[in-house]
């Protein structure tokens, strides 16, 4: 489509990545594949859309005129009509940051989401301003799952509301999804997630991507991270979630705004490659990555691009 050239440099293709053996995979021509062996699964995401509906206002701001949910709509039915096994996935706070939450307390945000055919979300700090019951009220206008596997919601009005994991197969390839989220001490009022429990991140991180790789026997495993790209503390964070688990291909990250041209890629435990993505804020860009698996080898390779969603997707350019 001619809208798509006018994207800034973050369009373009940014390299090819490799999962473990990167040297191996890197002497090898794409050919050298059997086509009717590999099978491409094209990961869409987001991360800290805050509530911003509408496009930034032409104010001079550093993200002015961009945005929007209308033109990301845009693009995700662009690239579905284009690829066969497209997932959308969100990395939290969906919610907070325009009176949009204010007057709706999520319901539109949930609503445009479920039109916009997420396959599953997870929770970030904000998501909490309301409390418990806050979330509950419009938790029913999000036809897609919520995954959290570190948030504890026994005996809460939440139980039995969300999802440990999810395990999605897309021509014969099962990917796992699992969720870890922020600790909400000193983020959220005690009251706001009163009687839940907050388990350590990368504890749990390493019990739910040995679950999906080696008892559900998952081709891809993605973790859903809300706990934020890198800190100079000791905190946990994406970059340590990679670097001290073995099974996690992809973690989509959110909770520190990071806007990353391309993944990182972190050396796991195993002595393979993981790889972190996060798109910033506020629906800025639309992430993508493409996992192409051979089914034979078990091999895969990696494309990725960060799409800016700006005025070149209003439907009048379409």
């Amino acid at each position: 489509m001619e809208e798509l050239k006018s994207f800034n440099r973050r369009d373009f293709l940014k390299g090819m990545l490799a999962l473990g053996a990167t040297a191996t995979l890197s002497g090898l021509p794409s050919t050298s594949f059997a086509r009717g062996k590999e099978v491409k699964i094209t990961i869409l995401h987001t991360n800290d859309v805050h509530s911003r509906i509408d496009p930034f206002p032409m104010d001079g701001s550093r993200f002015q005129g961009l945005g929007g949910v209308a033109r990301r709509s845009t693009l995700i039915k662009k690239i579905r009509g284009e690829e066969k096994n497209v997932l959308l996935f969100d990395a939290g706070d969906i919610f907070q940051g325009t009176p949009y939450f204010n007057v709706f307390d999520g319901k539109l945000e949930l609503e445009l989401m479920s039109k916009l055919g997420y396959d599953a979300g997870t929770f970030g700090n904000h998501e909490f301003d309301n409390g418990l019951p806050g979330l509950l009220k419009h938790f029913d206008k999000a036809n897609f799952p919520f995954i959290t596997s570190n948030y504890d919601f026994t005996g809460t009005i939440m139980e039995g509301k969300t999802k440990e994991h999810v395990v999605f197969t897309r021509d014969g390839v099962k990917i796992g999804v699992f969720a870890v989220g922020v600790n909400l001490d000193g983020l959220v009022d005690p009251n706001s997630y009163k009687g839940m429990k907050i388990l350590d991140p990368i504890e749990v991180a390493n019990r739910m991507s040995k679950k999906l790789k080696h008892d559900l026997k998952c081709d891809i495993v993605i973790c859903l991270s809300h706990i934020g790209y890198s800190y100079e503390t000791d905190q946990p964070s994406d970059l340590k979630m990679a670097q001290q688990t073995r099974d996690i291909d992809l973690i989509i990250g959110g909770h520190t705004h990071t806007f990353l041209d391309k993944p990182t890629e972190v050396k796991n435990l195993a002595g393979q490659i993981t790889l972190v993505n996060q798109t910033g804020r506020s629906g800025v860009n639309l992430g993508r990555i493409d996992i192409i698996l051979n089914k034979q080898t078990g091999k895969k390779r990696l494309e990725s691009v960060a799409y800016q969603i700006n005025s070149s997707l209003d439907s009048s350019n379409a």
